[in-house]
């Protein structure tokens, strides 16, 4: 006969793995601060200006498998959903590559003082900001959640992690393109 492990026991293997995903969200975190923020631009040249573009494009593509991905799941075909989130997963990815990227060659990019929304931009990007440093613990722990096959667990965590990531996927789109539009 079988032995069942009790629920205690799942979750006494999950707190190392959920440890570690917390710590790798706060070093992430940090090391985009200070890169931003710290750091000195490595270069001013407009070489590889074209980083923004693609990180919008990236992040409307992950908001587009993340939906695709929810329609699946209601639609109870998972093997689908699995997919469409592992391809949300790494445009997302792609996207982190492209932010850290253009930042280490270009710094940051401010939004015009005198140009119109610039209200509704900052209060936009620091809603932005503030949920994608939320996301990423979230999104991570219910990869790790699903893909231990901890299926209880990630249905719970998915119902925060999908909103919030389709939230910072969809205003870095939003915010990319008012930056452009305010810069001409």
């Amino acid at each position: 006969m079988a032995t069942v492990a009790p629920a205690s026991s799942s979750r006494t293997h999950t707190g190392p793995a959920i440890a570690a995903i917390l710590a790798i969200s706060a070093a992430a975190t940090l090391f985009i601060f200070w890169l931003i923020y710290i750091h000195p631009a490595a270069a001013t040249s407009a070489q590889y200006a074209f980083l923004p573009a693609v990180d919008a494009i990236l992040n409307g593509l992950a908001a587009t498998a993340l939906l695709i991905g929810y329609t699946f799941i209601r639609a109870r075909r998972i093997r689908q959903h699995r997919a469409s989130m592992i391809t949300a997963f790494v445009f997302s990815t792609l996207f982190l590559i492209g932010y850290i990227a253009h930042h280490a060659l270009h710094g940051d990019i401010s939004y015009p003082i005198h140009a119109a929304y610039r209200t509704f931009y900052l209060w936009l990007l620091a809603s932005h900001i503030i949920l994608a440093t939320v996301a990423l613990p979230l999104i991570l722990v219910t990869f790790f959640f699903s893909l231990s096959g901890r299926i209880p667990q990630h249905r719970k965590i998915a119902r925060w992690t999908f909103p919030i990531w389709l939230y910072v996927s969809i205003t870095g789109v939003v915010t990319y393109a008012m930056l452009r539009i305010a810069l001409g």
